[in-house]
């Protein structure tokens, strides 16, 4: 089983996600450069956080453009799974992959700190190891994390479950509509969220809610179900 995660200029979680990776599912993690268009063999992508080339235009406009996209693009076309976490989630929606996009937090202010989420939807491959309803403590770190789509699209994830986790409370912690937190594509295969379960996979670190997601994708694949 190898797992790559995809370094752009600027990512900051990368080592966060190959760590989580090799300790959760003992996969064998490999960095993969932006400026390649291999992908080296790997039966899951990460797409990790960070400020992908500084976040110019807008965050995830540029790397959408870069060489790998291509492939995982191609990748995520032919049912294999993908994952973009944070800058990787803004990245997804930019390529096209998954609709809609992400903006300025409501509060142009950047917000670090554990929330909780409530996983909603759990047929896609990334959501097989929640129950639906489970109440999760997980980590967000982002400036540009309010996800919007028209009333259209967002009907469409709602009706579709294709809600993967939302915010709980009154409001979320960056103004996303309908308090969405991450959503998947329509064959389950792409996931995109904005906050971090790479860091939310010890005990030491305050949660080990992100642990199952990992879990997911290795039954997926072992299942042989992958590409």
């Amino acid at each position: 089983m190898k797992i790559g995660v995809v370094t752009f200029p600027g990512s900051n979680c990368d080592y966060d996600c190959l760590h989580a990776v090799e300790e959760t599912i003992g996969g064998q993690a490999i960095y993969l450069w932006h400026a390649e268009a291999d992908l080296q063999g790997s039966d899951a992508v990460f797409l990790p956080g960070g400020f992908s080339y500084g976040d110019y235009l807008r965050a995830g406009a540029i790397a959408r453009v870069s060489p790998i996209m291509e492939e995982v693009r191609a990748f995520a076309n032919a049912g294999g799974p993908v994952a973009g976490i944070c800058n990787g989630f803004q990245i997804l929606c930019e390529a096209g992959l998954l609709p809609g996009g992400l903006i300025r937090n409501r509060s142009l202010r950047f917000a670090s700190r554990s929330v909780r989420l409530r996983v909603e939807a759990t047929d896609s491959l990334w959501m097989s190891r929640y129950e639906a309803g489970q109440v999760l403590r997980v980590p967000i770190a982002h400036g540009e994390g309010c996800y919007v789509a028209d009333e259209a699209t967002l009907d469409e994830l709602e009706s579709s479950a294709r809600v993967a986790f939302r915010y709980m409370g009154e409001a979320s912690p960056n103004g996303s509509a309908r308090n969405i937190a991450g959503i998947v594509n329509e064959a389950g295969n792409v996931l995109g969220m904005m906050p971090h379960p790479e860091r939310a996979v010890d005990a030491l670190l305050g949660s080990t809610d992100g642990v199952p997601l990992f879990r997911a994708v290795e039954s997926h694949l072992n299942a042989g179900v992958g590409r």
